[in-house]
C-alpha cells in the first residue's frame, strides 16, 4: 500500500471496538500519523496521564517563564511502545518557527519530536494549545490491516475539534459518531447464527 494512496489511513483516527480489550487500547482512539507497507504509527488521544505538563518540563530540567499559559497543554499517554519518547501535536500555525524534529501535515496538524518545541512552549512563545504524548502505538507490516479485519478497529476521518478542543473523555464515543456509529449500542459478546 502507498503512503499517498487512497486506501492509506494516515491522518485518519482509529477508534477501538468494545471488545478491544487490549488494556492499552481499551476505548482509545488513535490518530495514524504514517500508515504503508512498513506498518502503521499512531499516538493515542484520549488518555490522560497522571503527570503535568509542568512535571514534565521539570524533569526535562526546562525551566517555566513567568508569563507562560501552559493551562492548554495536557500530558497523554500515546501507546505502548518508546514509553520515554514524546511527540508533540498541535495545529500548525505560519507564525511559529519549524521545530528541529517535525512534520506539517496538509490536515492542519504539525508532530514535533524535539526539545525546543518543548522549551518554546515553557517560554510562552510555542503553540497556544498542544497534546503532548508519551509513548506512541505502532503495526508491523499488514499487522493493522488485520486488526481492521478482525473488526477490532473503526478508521474515521480526522478531526481538527476532536483532536484539540473536545474532552478527553468525550472523543471514544464523538469518533464512532463521525461515521454514524454509536459506539455504546455495539455489543461486545460476537453473535452466532
Amino acid at each position: 500500500m502507498d503512503i499517498d494512496s487512497p486506501s492509506s489511513l494516515r491522518h485518519q483516527l482509529l477508534v477501538a471496538m468494545p471488545q478491544l480489550d487490549d488494556p492499552h487500547f481499551h476505548q482509545t482512539v488513535t490518530w495514524l500519523f504514517e500508515h504503508g507497507p512498513e506498518g502503521a504509527m499512531g499516538v493515542i488521544i484520549n488518555r490522560p496521564m497522571d503527570v503535568t505538563i509542568s512535571e514534565l518540563l521539570e524533569q526535562l530540567d526546562i525551566t517555566v517563564a513567568p508569563e507562560a499559559d501552559l493551562s492548554r497543554h495536557e500530558v497523554l499517554y500515546g501507546g505502548p511502545v518508546h514509553a520515554n519518547r514524546g511527540f508533540v501535536l498541535h495545529r500548525t500555525d505560519p507564525a511559529l518557527p519549524q521545530w528541529k524534529h517535525s512534520a506539517q501535515f496538509d490536515n492542519g496538524v504539525t508532530l514535533a519530536t524535539s526539545r525546543d518545541v518543548l522549551e518554546a512552549i515553557a517560554a510562552g512563545t510555542g503553540p497556544a494549545r498542544s497534546i503532548i504524548t508519551l509513548g506512541h502505538a505502532g503495526w508491523g507490516a499488514g499487522q493493522l490491516e488485520r486488526e481492521l479485519a478482525e473488526n477490532s478497529w473503526l478508521a474515521v476521518p480526522a478531526d481538527l475539534d476532536l483532536l484539540f478542543e473536545l474532552p478527553f473523555e468525550a472523543r471514544w464515543a464523538a469518533a464512532a459518531r463521525r461515521i454514524g456509529v454509536d459506539i455504546a449500542l455495539i455489543s461486545t459478546q460476537a453473535g452466532h447464527a
